[in-house]
């Protein structure tokens, strides 16, 4: 459950590539999604990455650390506010798709 319902609107000009009527379903997973927004704005607050994708900050945080754990993301404090670097060269994890990497990942979504 993302917490938003099927009809849910994100509509402050921020984020143009917001699909305005999200299904109940979606092909990536809420990782996907926070790579894919943090790939976009490196300097995003995590409250805006969860908004876009439709988690709680809670969820986005800790989803953040699940990929700084897996060495596809690094996050660098810049003053108050938290710089992120999508590492392109990182393998996705399932068996699936284990030869490709992350950059492929972002790159079939951009």
């Amino acid at each position: 459950m993302t917490g938003f319902d099927e009809q849910q609107r994100i509509d402050d000009g921020r984020y143009p590539w917001v699909v305005a009527d999200r299904p109940g379903w979606t092909f990536l997973s809420n990782h996907a999604h926070v790579l894919v927004c943090l790939s976009r704005d490196p300097e995003a607050r995590l409250r805006d990455v969860a908004a876009e994708v439709g988690i709680t900050e809670r969820r986005a945080t800790t989803i953040v650390s699940d990929l700084v754990e897996a060495g596809a993301l690094s996050v660098t404090k810049v003053g108050r506010r938290n710089q992120y670097r999508v590492h392109k060269r990182a393998r996705l994890r399932h068996p699936l798709e284990a030869n490709k990497t992350v950059g492929d990942l972002l790159r079939g979504v951009s």
